[in-house]
């Protein structure tokens, strides 16, 4: 089987390119916006545009670019997409910046009053949910199905664009841009986190040293279990890296028993200075927070950036295998791989047909022998013909879909070739015949194969290949979802 071409654009090309297809993805074929004649005219002056060899992004995106000159002033949903619109990200950074050090300066990071706690003064909060957010993302890089990629998609989702009505091209459209940008949003979303997050503790050591510098902050501790060398070691070994920046030293542990706070009330100049502990307690904002969120907000920007010039296109779908076929002058080429009894020759012929009106004339159909029962997982003799684009298993909607049949044969296709997944293709036309008066049973019947089709992650289409003139909507949706 050939590779399929790779192809990245920039992300207005990229959007270009699934607007169209959006348009030209609809399950009855005809957009009433874009027809037939106007999808050859964008491709005959594509190819006249991009010279043999033709390099698919280039194609594709002179096609897109031609496609919506025309279709643009008949649709004012293609020029409000075109136009763009929202928050740019250069924008969102700045406020996310100004809002992250606003809240960190106005928040009173000491207490109440004017004295710290020196076991629990709550930097250590800011200091704790950073090191918890460290592990979420290092157990979702190691383990991303473990991670918060739920959280990731949702926020991509939510960021692609405004509400529109469900099965309208430009809700396709929505969908397959969310899909498409996901890894871009998702950086995107990381870097305004992350920046947001550095301001916030900028925004926490600046109002210390504000407060610093107007108030007399002093310090003590206090501990119903422990005495001052065990506080004297949890000090110490909580704020080491900030004591190797700094070369501050901590008190001893008796110095730190004259700092404890009893229950009896102290007199404010019993306690010591807190300008020691303030610089400290800053070196361990800037170390934990201030520094790894850079960094991160760094990478998410490169990442960000990367991606903004080169989203990859999924030339794997039968949409963009058929336009790369019309622009190298290539037919597709879809293997039958029946499960139980062959097709009779009438609906190989009509089948033909359907998919010539799919996927373009000079379809190659290639019908492998059919695979008995009790033998769908030997796959290994129905390797595709060279160059090979789909894979069609076909079974019968007379019979109910069954795991250890349908399920087994399907998967055993998946795991023979991964870069190829099969789509069923069921047949209408025997369980039809017989049940012509109780379209009931039919309509359960394709729920039935439907659920299970859901359940086990495979493109179905049910069609009834008794004859020529049957409707094609399902199968061109299946074809080229």
């Amino acid at each position: 089987m050939s590779a399929t071409p790779a192809a990245a654009l920039d992300i207005a090309a990229a959007r270009e390119v699934l607007l169209l297809q959006a348009y030209e993805s609809g399950e009855r074929g005809d957009d009433p916006m874009w027809s037939a004649d106007d999808r050859a005219w964008a491709t005959r002056l594509a190819r006249e545009d991009v010279p043999p060899p033709r390099d698919a992004a280039r194609f594709l995106h002179r096609r897109a670019q031609h496609a919506l000159q025309r279709l643009a002033p008949r649709d004012a949903g293609v020029r409000r997409v075109l136009q763009g619109g929202g928050l740019s990200l250069r924008a969102g950074l700045f406020a996310a910046l100004l809002l992250g050090g606003l809240c960190g300066l106005l928040v009173d990071t000491i207490g109440g009053g004017q004295r710290i706690n020196l076991l629990a003064p709550p930097v250590w909060a800011v200091l704790v949910w950073n090191v918890l957010i460290y592990a979420a993302l290092a157990v979702g890089a190691v383990w991303p199905r473990r991670g918060p990629g739920w959280i990731k998609s949702s926020l991509a989702r939510r960021m692609s664009g405004p509400w529109t009505p469900q099965g309208s091209a430009l809700a396709r459209f929505r969908s397959a841009w969310a899909v498409l940008t996901a890894p871009l949003q998702t950086a995107r979303a990381a870097l305004l986190l992350h920046a947001a997050a550095a301001a916030l503790a900028c925004g926490l050591i600046a109002g210390l040293y504000v407060r610093g510098l107007v108030l007399d902050y002093r310090a003590g501790w206090q501990s119903t279990f422990l005495s001052a060398s065990q506080a004297h070691a949890a000090l110490s070994l909580m704020l080491a890296p900030a004591r190797a920046v700094t070369g501050i030293p901590l008190p001893d542990a008796d110095a730190l028993q004259a700092l404890r706070v009893g229950a009896a009330p102290v007199a404010a100049t019993a306690l010591d200075s807190a300008a020691p502990w303030i610089h400290l307690y800053a070196a361990m904002l800037a170390l934990f927070v201030v520094l790894p969120r850079a960094a991160l907000a760094a990478g998410s920007a490169w990442r960000v950036r990367t991606l903004s010039h080169h989203l990859p296109l999924p030339l794997d779908l039968p949409y963009f295998q058929r336009l790369l076929r019309e622009a190298g002058d290539s037919a597709a080429v879809v293997q039958l791989l029946p499960l139980g009894e062959a097709p009779q020759p009438h609906a190989t012929t009509c089948l033909r047909g359907l998919l010539a009106a799919v996927l373009g004339d000079g379809v190659q159909l290639s019908c492998a022998p059919a695979t008995a029962y009790g033998h769908e997982h030997e796959v290994a003799a129905l390797a595709p013909p060279p160059g090979a684009t789909l894979r069609l298993v076909l079974a019968d909607l007379a019979s109910t879909p069954e795991d250890d049949r349908h399920g087994a044969f399907v998967r055993a296709l998946r795991e023979a070739l991964p870069a190829l997944p099969p789509r069923l293709l069921v047949d209408e036309a025997a369980f039809r015949a017989r049940f012509a008066a109780m379209p009931s049973r039919i309509h359960e019947r394709r729920a039935a194969w439907q659920a299970w089709a859901r359940r086990e992650g495979v493109v179905l289409a049910s069609v009834d290949l008794s004859s020529p003139a049957v409707d094609d909507a399902e199968l061109r949706a299946a074809l080229t979802a």
